[in-house]
């Protein structure tokens, strides 16, 4: 969600370098539903599951339900479902409570989405390590 002058910049920034090949859907809160609106014979990038996790703990919403709506909704999409997550566990432990949540949550998030993946790629420093299956 655009909140602030930066944020609009990002959004821009990401649709100008996307091209018109890119069928794209805005979805802040409910990726179940956007998931199942795409073409089930298309490949879909999601960009990204951390900005989803940050909107669900700002507005309040029921993290575990949307979660669990998602996998769910993974589950039954054919084509391949490319999953942008951010590791955010990798530094110190926050100063605040929220900043500390919203790290446990996304590390309990990427635990999920990487159990329900068949493959698993971190990429640091833009060099690709697999965590788990293969890159094809």
């Amino acid at each position: 969600q655009v909140g602030d002058d930066e944020m609009a910049a990002k959004v821009r920034d990401h649709q100008a370098t996307r091209g018109s090949n890119w069928a794209t859907i805005e979805e802040p809160l409910d990726l179940a539903r956007a998931l199942a609106s795409a073409p089930q014979d298309a490949p879909v990038l999601i960009d990204c599951a951390t900005m989803w996790l940050s909107n669900l703990m700002l507005g309040e919403h029921d993290i575990t339900a949307a979660t669990q709506a998602f996998l769910a909704a993974l589950n039954t999409h054919n084509a391949p479902v490319v999953i942008v997550s951010n590791e955010v566990g990798h530094g110190i432990v926050p100063d605040n409570a929220l900043a500390r949540a919203f790290r446990n949550a996304q590390g309990r998030l990427n635990q999920e989405l990487a159990a329900a993946a068949q493959t698993v790629v971190m990429i640091t420093a833009g060099l690709p390590q697999v965590l788990k299956g293969q890159i094809t």
